[in-house]
Order: C-alpha cells, then sequence, then structure tokens
C-alpha cells in the first residue's frame, strides 16, 4: 500500500505523540530530552493550526505512519515568508516513502499559503536519511552548527537545508 498523506486532526494527537516520543527517546532529529505530554502535543498542535500553517498526517492502509508540518522559522516580522518543516517518521514505516510524501505534500502546501523559503534544521550531520530526503525535493545544505547540542552522551550538529519555494526571492512578496 502506498502512503496517503492528509490534514492532521485532534484525532492523530496520540499517535503523533508516540511516534515523537519515540525519536525523542532514541534519536537525534529533535533536541528535546524528555518526551512532551500529551497536553503538551495538543498545545503545538493547535498552535500551528492557528496561524494557518500546514499540519499533516500520513496513512498507510489506515494506520499513522507519519507527520509533518511547518512552523515560522524565526518569530520577527520579516521572517514571514519562511518556514521550518518538521517530519517524522513511525519506525515501522522507515523506508516506505512516507517521509517523502510528507514532504513533498508540506511543500506544495507552504507554496499555496504564500512561503517562499523554507528551512530545515536537521540533528545531526549523520543523519543521511533527512539529509538525502531533503536533498531530492530540493532542499540545498547552506550549513552546519558543529556541536551545537548535547544527547545521549555526545556533541550534536544541526545542518542547516533551504529551499525555495514558487518564485522565492526573484520578486518582492504581496504583502
Amino acid at each position: 500500500m502506498s502512503p496517503a498523506v492528509r490534514d492532521a486532526t485532534p484525532a492523530d494527537l496520540p499517535g503523533i505523540a508516540a511516534i515523537y516520543a519515540h525519536h525523542v527517546r532514541t534519536g537525534l532529529a529533535s533536541f528535546e530530552i524528555d518526551p512532551p505530554d500529551g497536553a503538551e502535543m495538543r498545545a503545538r498542535f493547535e498552535a500551528v493550526r492557528a496561524k494557518g500553517l500546514p499540519y499533516l498526517a500520513c496513512e498507510i492502509g489506515g494506520r499513522l505512519a507519519g507527520f509533518a508540518y511547518a512552523s515560522p522559522y524565526r518569530a520577527r516580522p520579516a521572517y514571514r515568508f519562511a518556514l521550518e518543516d518538521s517530519v517524522y517518521v513511525d519506525p515501522g514505516s522507515a523506508r516506505r516513502g512516507v517521509g517523502r510524501a510528507l514532504l513533498a505534500a508540506l511543500i506544495d502546501r507552504c507554496e499555496a499559503i504564500g512561503c517562499r523559503q523554507l528551512v530545515a534544521v536537521i540533528g545531526d550531520s549523520g543523519n543521511e536519511a533527512s539529509i538525502s530526503l531533503h536533498s531530492a525535493l530540493g532542499f540545498e545544505k547552506v550549513g552546519t552548527l558543529r556541536s551545537i547540542g548535547y544527547k545521549h552522551g555526545r556533541w550534536v550538529d544541526s545542518v542547516l537545508m533551504q529551499r525555495r519555494i514558487g518564485p522565492g526571492d526573484s520578486t518582492p512578496p504581496e504583502t
């Protein structure tokens, strides 16, 4: 079965929280140390949606296989046309096209709402799966913050990647 991407709903939040908790506990994609509880995950979901930004879920065979969302890259007004993507895949669904389906749909949604730049802040310079996924969908590596975090007993880099959306910086945005 192929991945099916749709808007996430509040009913997805327990599954989203479980996927995210796995990545917080075992990986370096998130620099959180302790997984947030259900109430915090709901507050984050509602904050993204309240800004009119996309929050997506992906299913395979009716089962939640991953989620993705866009959030403001930075809070200051000059950054209003730049968003940051976040993509998390259930470990049991890895290498089944879930990340690619989510990120491609997220790019489309970000363009539809007028985003001009999409930024990926990838935890761990050794995270080849995420770096390759972003590269395959048009992101370029623009920098690495060396040893910016400390998790699981070691220093961890953040890889910065960026993708132009729509006309990007070739024309001024409509204000």
